[in-house]
């Protein structure tokens, strides 16, 4: 009996040393590419090591799932998607699928994007589940917050990383989010002299001057420009707004017609600032508008070469034009 203990032992330490070894041999080729797979939820350990193999992954699924179940891991495995590098082994197969390492997906908000791009850009991305494709934009909004009723602006432009499958209710509540936390941010940190009543304010005037100007040195400036606007009561005369406001009648001119064209987002034809913003505003608009410079500057023309020339006067800004435009 105890030669018979003692073999037991023995071949159970060869099985073991054997799982060992095998579990430490690369299944896919370190010469080979990626191997993309999915798991789907309740698929239990049997499933998933069917669905792996049938992915195109080199693993026999019978012997992985018994090596999944003899580490005690078996139970832990993570519904997801995910990727497979060259040389990976079933050691290193296993603990992504416990550790949930999935397949990463990438996508970029562009600061100067409305929301209607924002979404199309969304909608256009084939890594992400479209949960909020037959959503309108307020029924959107109301599944994130219930203090605004327009989106335009309340998302942060920025880069976003998740697992391929996900939500993309997921993309736009951590922009939202994110949005959230630099207004409030910038808020906080904001020159108290500044005809803003609530941060919302302050949000529009970062749309404008993000849609004014692309040069980051000048935001200071623009911003500056606008606020002496308000202070001393004129019109703002922005052009983004003007072409916001036209919506898909825009196609790349704005005639004098269109200036004159009443709409709530007209600054040729109304006081103060647009009803909501008008882009989707970066953190150096931000920062301009909450701190924009010091000047005594009215008007601003392009000087073609992609800055402005700025003016405190009537006079001179006509010179600039004139040197300038035209």
């Amino acid at each position: 009996m105890k030669k018979l203990f003692v073999t037991l032992l023995v071949l159970a330490a060869l099985v073991a040393g054997a799982g060992v070894y095998w579990s430490k041999q690369p299944i896919v080729d370190p010469s080979g590419q990626v191997i993309a797979f999915t798991i789907t939820p309740g698929a239990g350990v049997n499933g998933a090591a069917q669905q792996i193999a049938a992915a195109g992954v080199p693993v026999n699924p019978d012997l992985f799932a018994l090596y999944a179940r003899l580490s005690g891991e078996g139970a832990r495995i993570k519904a997801g998607s995910y990727e497979l590098k060259p040389g990976a082994t079933p050691l290193r197969l296993l603990e992504q699928l416990v550790r949930g390492e999935f397949a990463q997906e990438s996508l970029t908000i562009i600061e100067g994007w409305n929301f209607r791009q924002m979404r199309q850009a969304i909608a256009d991305h084939k890594g992400l589940k479209h949960d909020t494709a037959a959503l309108s934009n307020a029924e959107l909004l109301a599944k994130l917050t219930t203090e605004f009723v327009v989106p335009e602006g309340l998302f942060f432009p920025d880069t976003y990383l998740f697992a391929k499958g996900a939500s993309d209710m997921q993309i736009y509540r951590q922009a939202f989010i994110l949005m959230s936390k630099r207004l409030n941010e910038a808020w906080s940190k904001r020159d108290l002299s500044l005809p803003y009543k609530t941060p919302y304010d302050a949000l529009i005037m970062a749309s404008i001057v993000e849609k004014e100007t692309g040069q980051k040195s000048e935001r200071g400036m623009v911003a500056g420009v606008f606020v002496n606007r308000l202070k001393t009561g004129m019109l703002l005369q922005t052009d983004p707004t003007v072409i916001y406001g036209m919506g898909e009648r825009y196609q790349g001119v704005i005639r004098k017609s269109d200036l004159l064209t009443d709409t709530p987002y007209n600054t040729y034809t109304r006081k103060g600032m647009p009803p909501t913003p008008i882009a989707l505003p970066g953190a150096a608009s931000l920062a301009a508008a909450m701190n924009p410079d010091k000047t005594e500057a009215l008007y601003f023309v392009a000087r073609g070469d992609g800055t402005s020339h700025f003016s405190s006067n009537l006079s001179e800004h006509n010179q600039a034009v004139n040197k300038y435009q035209r």
